[in-house]
């Protein structure tokens, strides 16, 4: 009986360690998207970099907005550095969005705008969808 405790408290550690390097948060919408939602996911990876994951719902595709972008680009911004292009986030029929994406930065900003070229330097646009991330380590 004492061996079934002692792998029960080892079972809920294991899985409170797990859970305290990871987190969950809404972003917030632009009021040019009042519909939009979107979430970011997070976590340690086990180099000490932050792994996200960002799920968007009733965003319209790039090609439908007036006027018409190439592609939604996922901005990071360290605190004191300039934004940087994370990548795209595709949105599907659905109008659902997902991308994934890793950063060394504990603390960021992260935001979503509409660009003529997913490969933008700066981003030029609104920022559809924004939040904040604190990774505790």
């Amino acid at each position: 009986m004492r061996r079934a405790w002692r792998v029960a408290g080892i079972l809920i550690i294991c899985s409170m360690v797990g859970t305290a390097f990871a987190g969950e948060m809404q972003l917030i919408a632009d009021q040019s998207v009042p519909a939009a939602t979107g979430k970011i996911n997070f976590e340690h990876d086990k180099n000490h970099n932050i792994k996200f994951h960002i799920d968007t719902k009733h965003l319209a595709r790039p090609e439908s907005l007036t006027p018409p972008k190439q592609a939604y680009v996922v901005w990071i911004q360290p605190r004191g550095k300039d934004p940087q292009n994370a990548g795209v986030l595709t949105v599907d029929q659905n109008l659902e969005g997902s991308f994934r994406g890793t950063t060394p930065y504990p603390t960021f900003d992260v935001f979503i705008t509409a660009e003529d070229s997913p490969s933008a330097d700066h981003p030029s646009g609104t920022q559809v969808l924004h939040g904040t991330v604190q990774a505790q380590s």
